[in-house]
This record gives C-alpha cells, structure tokens and sequence, in this order.
C-alpha cells in the first residue's frame, strides 16, 4: 500500500511514502484498495487526489471536510495549501458553509 484513505467517499489520500509522477499506486481503503496514477511527485505525508476535484468542491479528508478546492485539482495531483483552502476555524464563513453539503 502507497497511501490510505480512512473513508470511501473521502477524495483524496495521504501518502505513505515519497510518490513519484506517472507510477501507480494502491490507495488502501477500508478493507478496499484502488490505483490512482501519480500526476505529480508527492512527499510522504502529503495528501494527493484520488478523483478529479473541481474548483469549489469540498475536500474530504477522513470522512470529513477540511477544505475547498481553489482551483481544480486532477486525479494524481498534489492536494495542499497551494489549491486548498481551510474552512476550518474560520470567523469570516457562515456555520454551515464551513462542513456541511457534502
């Protein structure tokens, strides 16, 4: 196993050791597994996406939200604080704009 997902409907992974661009890897999930192609290098511990993320969308880390895509964010991409920003401990966002709709 590459990386782990704790949820399925989370969307993207963390990388359990340094990824390089184009292999693929196993993404454990659960007592699941699936392949994501690396889009990009991604450092151990870094989070990549496991589906195509629109600008916008929420990121699902957990099976909770920790963020919103700023920009989209491919399949096999590096997902952090370049193309996510937090919706977490946040005074400006109304209380269910920061975890809810997903």
């Amino acid at each position: 196993m590459d990386a782990i997902m704790l949820r399925e409907n989370d969307n993207v992974a963390t990388a359990l050791r340094d990824l390089a661009a184009g292999e693929e890897i196993v993404v454990g999930v659960q007592e699941h597994s699936l392949r994501v192609r690396v889009g990009q290098p991604i450092l151990f511990g870094h989070k990549l996406a496991v589906t195509e993320i629109g600008q916008g969308e929420h990121i699902l880390k957990y099976g909770e939200v920790i963020g919103r895509a700023t920009q989209a964010i491919p399949a096999g991409c590096h997902a952090h604080v370049h193309n996510i920003e937090s919706l977490r401990g946040r005074g400006d966002l109304e209380a269910g704009e920061k975890t809810h709709g997903v």
